[in-house]
């Protein structure tokens, strides 16, 4: 699988499994209950699915560009410590704007989220491509 139907497999799977792990972990991280949880996981999710594509797309020109052909344990690592990092930035002023807290507070959230999601993202892509296979850019 390639292109564009990769990428919105890719995206869906993942997001599917997000909203259900960061709703559990929101849940229990705050005293907000499920709804609120729930609607910050929906909420993270869209900003998630965007910057996703966005970041996937530009990671995979980024490869095409470089010698090297495969995703070494340090591509993986670039791969999920950039998209991560991408989210921090969006999240933090929704987490902070939809449980009226500090920026800190919605930070020190967010970064207990990110150790999760840093794993899973990193997990998550690795059996992604162990199923579907690497992009025709980087397979060997």
């Amino acid at each position: 699988m390639q292109g564009i139907k990769r990428r919105v497999v890719y995206v869906g799977l993942y997001e599917l499994v997000a909203i259900i792990l960061s709703a559990i972990l929101l849940e229990w991280m705050t005293s907000a209950g499920a709804a609120h949880s729930i609607g910050i996981a929906i909420a993270a999710s869209a900003v998630a699915i965007v910057w996703n594509l966005l970041f996937n797309y530009g990671f995979e020109w980024w490869e095409q560009r470089n010698q090297h052909k495969g995703r070494s344990i340090g591509v993986r690592l670039l791969h999920a410590l950039g998209f991560e990092g991408g989210l921090v930035v969006f999240l933090v002023p929704i987490i902070a704007l939809w449980l009226d807290v500090s920026f800190m507070e919605a930070l020190v959230m967010d970064l207990g989220l990110l150790a999760f999601f840093l794993i899973y993202t990193f997990v998550f892509s690795w059996v992604f491509d162990a199923i579907f296979g690497l992009p025709a850019a980087v397979a060997a």
